[in-house]
Protein backbone atom coordinates (compact mmCIF):
# COMPACT_ATOMS: atom_id res chain seq x y z
CA UNK A 1 0.00 0.00 0.00
CA UNK A 2 1.14 3.54 -0.78
CA UNK A 3 0.31 6.55 1.39
CA UNK A 4 0.21 10.02 -0.11
CA UNK A 5 0.05 13.00 2.22
CA UNK A 6 -1.12 16.18 0.52
CA UNK A 7 -3.20 19.09 1.76
CA UNK A 8 -4.84 19.83 -1.61
CA UNK A 9 -5.77 18.28 -4.98
CA UNK A 10 -7.03 15.00 -3.52
CA UNK A 11 -9.52 14.47 -6.37
CA UNK A 12 -6.83 15.06 -8.99
CA UNK A 13 -4.40 12.67 -7.28
CA UNK A 14 -7.04 9.95 -6.97
CA UNK A 15 -8.05 10.33 -10.63
CA UNK A 16 -4.44 10.34 -11.81
CA UNK A 17 -3.41 7.23 -9.89
CA UNK A 18 -6.57 5.24 -10.58
CA UNK A 19 -5.78 5.62 -14.30
CA UNK A 20 -2.01 5.23 -14.05
CA UNK A 21 -0.55 2.07 -15.58
CA UNK A 22 3.21 2.39 -15.91
CA UNK A 23 5.67 -0.49 -16.12
CA UNK A 24 2.74 -2.82 -15.39
CA UNK A 25 2.17 -1.14 -12.02
CA UNK A 26 -1.37 -0.05 -11.24
CA UNK A 27 -2.96 1.73 -8.29
CA UNK A 28 -6.41 1.55 -6.73
CA UNK A 29 -7.71 4.16 -4.29
CA UNK A 30 -8.76 2.58 -0.97
CA UNK A 31 -9.40 5.31 1.60
CA UNK A 32 -8.83 8.85 2.78
CA UNK A 33 -7.92 9.75 6.37
CA UNK A 34 -7.44 13.47 6.90
CA UNK A 35 -4.79 14.63 4.44
CA UNK A 36 -3.64 11.05 3.74
CA UNK A 37 -4.72 9.03 0.71
CA UNK A 38 -4.15 5.27 0.60
CA UNK A 39 -3.72 3.25 -2.58
CA UNK A 40 -3.34 -0.48 -3.15
CA UNK A 41 -0.77 -1.31 -5.81
CA UNK A 42 0.15 -4.28 -7.97
CA UNK A 43 3.85 -3.52 -7.45
CA UNK A 44 6.06 -5.99 -5.60
CA UNK A 45 8.59 -3.25 -4.82
CA UNK A 46 6.73 -0.62 -2.78
CA UNK A 47 9.69 1.78 -2.77
CA UNK A 48 9.67 1.76 -6.57
CA UNK A 49 5.90 2.29 -6.60
CA UNK A 50 6.24 5.29 -4.24
CA UNK A 51 8.88 6.82 -6.54
CA UNK A 52 6.63 6.22 -9.56
CA UNK A 53 3.75 7.99 -7.80
CA UNK A 54 5.96 10.96 -6.93
CA UNK A 55 7.17 11.24 -10.51
CA UNK A 56 3.65 10.95 -11.97
CA UNK A 57 2.31 13.70 -9.69
CA UNK A 58 5.30 16.00 -10.27
CA UNK A 59 4.82 15.67 -14.06
CA UNK A 60 1.31 17.17 -13.84
CA UNK A 61 0.87 20.93 -14.37
CA UNK A 62 -0.75 21.19 -10.93
CA UNK A 63 1.73 18.79 -9.31
CA UNK A 64 4.99 20.55 -10.06
CA UNK A 65 4.41 23.03 -7.20
CA UNK A 66 2.49 20.68 -4.89
CA UNK A 67 4.03 19.84 -1.53
CA UNK A 68 3.29 16.17 -0.81
CA UNK A 69 4.83 12.95 0.48
CA UNK A 70 4.60 9.50 -1.09
CA UNK A 71 5.63 6.55 1.09
CA UNK A 72 5.10 2.80 1.24
CA UNK A 73 3.11 1.52 4.21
Amino acid sequence: MIEISAAVHHDKIIDLLNHLDEEGIQFTFKEKKGINLYFETTADDLEKAARLVKSAIKNQPWGSVLYFRSTPV
